[in-house]
């Protein structure tokens, strides 16, 4: 067999370097207010709650978003929409700096998460069409660290220029990040050759209402809602209880705390042969008990105790949603696309209820009351399991990954 000329390979890296700057244009900007809500809180004199509405307009921008933009992509090209959304989203990143209160700010963000969709899904299913003759898996690798770098550098970015600059200067910073990510994106990915438009058949609608139909499938739905609520709720309300007593770190410190991130990307892959040999409901109920131990610990007056407790919980979150999206591809059978969307929804409006009502419980019982409402949620998860996950359901497993 003849080997790829140099030529060949150089454009096989630019293609596969794109799919992860893909990625981290998509997640840089969507939490890059969690470390600043103490902050904003200062600023705009507003509870917590109301300033956590920077959180929630994105995470419910992609929740409406993710289930429509499979059929604009079906219609626009794969390529053209990845390309669009993320220019998009660079304009939105940047307006969101010209704000001029804290109701336009959640305004601009809303659009931030709308547009968010149109690159992390588009890639997703980019990925699984050109690279099906083989190697999707370390290409959809290579899109998740993407993911992950993105995430956890838009959090380091804020907290890094807020502490010396302006907040403004925050998503002017990441907005220029990812309008030069969209340019590589233009340059360096190709259009794709193995996309063949809409397929005949089941209509969008019928193929959702069979997907509701489904109670393993619409359990899976609440899972991802449970999910996406411990990650947002632990990591948005935990800045608020570091920047007060004993701690008062700054927005710096703060964003440093998203460290915890990396460590829980880390662990994650090799929890994959729990889930293969144990199956997807005895991995999510051992992710979501280390999740319940890693809250506990943050409950000590030790801020080395705060950061380990974090770590469990990320991680917790990160082995509990693999075991979740691999589920989806053993129960839904047609329409699997439509599924991953219904759940991205669920998934979001988690992260939107989880940035949103823990606000409230907070006046009542400060950072104690956030611990035990996270801890419930992630129980109730755990019983959805036990309740509705077949664990006789066959299928080969296929993950959908989604930064958090």
């Amino acid at each position: 067999m003849l080997s790829a000329s140099p030529s060949t390979r150089a454009a096989e890296r630019r293609r596969t370097l794109a799919v992860a700057f893909a990625g981290f244009s998509a997640f840089l900007g969507l939490y890059v207010t969690q470390p600043l809500l103490p902050l904003f809180e200062h600023l705009f004199r507003a509870g917590k709650a109301t300033v956590s509405l920077t959180l929630t307009a994105s995470t419910l921008g992609v929740a409406i978003a993710a289930p429509l933009i499979g059929s604009v992509a079906d219609r626009l090209g794969r390529k053209r929409v990845i390309v669009g959304s993320a220019g998009l989203l660079t304009l939105a990143t940047f307006l969101s700096a010209t704000a001029t209160g804290l109701g336009t700010l959640i305004f601009w963000r809303f659009f931030q998460g709308l547009f968010t969709p149109g690159v992390f899904a588009v890639t997703v299913a980019y990925v699984q069409e050109e690279w099906a003759g083989g190697a999707v898996g370390r290409a959809l690798s290579i899109y998740v660290t993407g993911t992950v770098i993105g995430g956890f550098t838009g959090r380091i970015v804020s907290g890094l220029v807020a502490t010396h600059w302006n907040w403004r200067w925050a998503f002017a910073a990441t907005g220029a990040m990812v309008g030069l990510s969209t340019l590589v994106l233009q340059s360096w990915l190709p259009r794709e050759r193995r996309f063949a438009g809409p397929a005949r058949g089941q209509s969008l609608a019928s193929g959702a209402a069979g997907h509701l139909r489904n109670p393993p499938l619409v359990a899976t739905f609440a899972v991802g809602f449970g999910v996406l609520f411990s990650l947002v709720a632990t990591f948005t309300y935990v800045t608020f209880h570091l920047a007060g007593a004993p701690f008062h770190l700054s927005p710096m410190a703060i964003s440093l705390l998203f460290c915890t991130y990396l460590f829980g990307a880390a662990v994650t892959p090799p929890c994959g042969h729990i889930i293969d040999r144990y199956g997807q409901r005895a991995a999510l109920a051992l992710a979501m008990g280390t999740g319940v131990a890693g809250m506990l610990l943050t409950l000590l007056p030790s801020l080395w105790a705060v950061i380990a407790g974090l770590a469990l919980c990320c991680s917790g979150v990160f082995v509990a949603q693999a075991a979740s999206t691999s589920f989806i591809g053993m129960i839904a059978g047609t329409h699997k696309a439509l599924a991953v969307g219904l759940y991205v929804t669920c998934y979001y409006i988690g992260g939107s209820a989880g940035a949103e009502l823990p606000g409230f419980l907070w006046r009542f019982g400060g950072w104690p009351s956030c611990v035990a409402l996270v801890i419930l949620v992630q129980l109730l998860t755990i019983a959805v399991t036990r309740v509705f996950w077949d664990v006789r359901t066959g299928g080969r497993l296929e993950a959908y990954p989604m930064e958090g």
